[in-house]
């Protein structure tokens, strides 16, 4: 099938509120997440070094602050923002918040 659709909702919940659908959408490189974050959410520390995994995240709604490698980058709805593999990363919402995380190597 050239193509397969998914709703977030139906995806694989990591989290509370977080939604992978790299399986959901049958994907073969691509990470797809969705988050639906309360104020005040913290994700986890990371990076995907091993993997040689670049990530963007997008914020859809809300206010959110990105840490990677101790610098604090301030998001504001509509704002995307590339991380290097190698890069250490912790998501923080400032606000109810929706993001999109989207990830291959």
């Amino acid at each position: 099938m050239a193509y397969t659709t998914s709703n977030y909702a139906d995806g694989d919940e990591k989290a509370p509120g977080m939604y992978f659908l790299r399986d959901a959408l049958d994907c073969e490189n691509l990470g797809f997440t969705v988050i639906e974050a309360e104020e005040g959410w913290t994700g986890m520390e990371h990076d995907h070094e091993d993997r040689d995994h670049e990530e963007v995240y997008y914020l859809a709604e809300g206010a959110a602050t990105l840490e990677v490698d101790g610098d604090e980058i301030a998001m504001d709805a509509g704002d995307a923002v590339r991380v290097a593999p190698e890069s250490s990363r912790l998501l923080h919402a400032e606000e109810p918040s929706t993001l999109v995380v989207a990830g291959a190597p």
